[in-house]
């Protein structure tokens, strides 16, 4: 996983403690490795299919945000070549190019909310499966 997440915590299940996800810890459970806990240093992965899909899904986030601003530049051109051509009022170009940085800010919001996990860690074997 290339992108660097903040915000994604582990909780250990040895010591029980919930720990803030370092990126090698994160490139570890991306690629299925075991990693050393922080704090009792004892052997963790992440086994849960569902976790791992989710954990799997915050790489699009970067794509989601390149697009989602690509679409409000584009609706802001839109707006103001059809203002200028007369096809729209000055405030009509205004509330389509606000709905626009509207919709990209809950959109950016919304996601960034959901980039907050915390993934529940299995005990592991030192060395993989």
């Amino acid at each position: 996983m290339s992108v660097a997440t903040s915000g994604v915590q582990g909780r250990c299940a040895h010591c029980r403690r919930t720990l803030l996800l370092q990126p090698w810890q994160l490139n570890a459970i991306a690629i299925n490795e075991v990693f050393a806990c922080a704090h009792c240093q004892k052997h963790l992965r992440l086994r849960c299919p569902e976790q791992f899909k989710r954990f799997k899904s915050l790489d699009s986030f970067s794509l989601l945000r390149a697009s989602l601003r690509l679409m409000v530049c584009t609706a802001l051109l839109v707006a103001l070549m059809m203002e200028w051509l007369g096809m729209l009022s000055v405030i009509e170009q205004l509330n389509v190019s606000m709905i626009a940085i509207f919709v990209y800010f809950a959109v950016v919001r919304y996601f960034r909310r959901r980039q907050h996990l915390t993934l529940i860690l299995e005990a592991a074997r030192a060395h993989a499966d």
